[in-house]
């Protein structure tokens, strides 16, 4: 398996290629970053590093045996316990399990070095893949939602420490 790794700035080269192969692939189940996201990317990470800092969120890469960026697992608006969970995984790696694995080790991250109590989550109702990765990792429906515009569902994961 790949490593997780807390965003650093030297991320930053394979961070920007798994952005771009991917695009079109994610495109396709969250909406679109924009063009103004790739002209500004290093703004961009240096805002989220920035973000980091100061505690509101972890932003984490799964880093492949090459350095290779294979996806990204992130927690955002961290506060009173809690936070967002987000996962993208590249094309190439995925329906192997790096999703479900990611997720649970960062949920048991979050548990034990940040001190989170609930995680929280949201997905379209036609990405099957993603409602069931949050299935097998502990996260149960709450309630319905809208994802850009589109139906989806809202989940919760209470956490424990080990």
């Amino acid at each position: 398996m790949p490593e997780i790794h807390l965003l650093r700035p030297d991320h930053a080269p394979a961070l920007l290629a798994f952005e771009r192969e991917n695009r079109a692939y994610f495109a396709a189940s969250v909406p679109d970053r924009g063009e103004e996201y790739f002209a500004r990317f290093d703004e961009r990470l240096r805002a989220l590093l920035a973000e980091q800092e100061a505690g509101s969120c972890r932003f984490h890469v799964l880093v492949g045996a090459g350095g290779e960026v294979l996806g990204r697992v992130n927690l955002v608006d961290v506060a009173d316990g809690g936070a967002e969970l987000g996962y993208r995984i590249a094309e190439r790696a995925a329906g192997r399990g790096l999703a479900t694995w990611a997720v649970r080790k960062l949920c048991e991250r979050a548990a034990e070095e940040y001190g989170l109590t609930v995680l929280r989550a949201v997905t379209t109702l036609d990405n099957a893949a993603s409602r069931a990765v949050l299935a097998r990792t502990g996260f149960t429906v709450v309630g319905e939602t809208r994802v850009a515009g589109r139906p989806g569902l809202a989940y919760l994961h209470r956490l424990t420490a080990a």
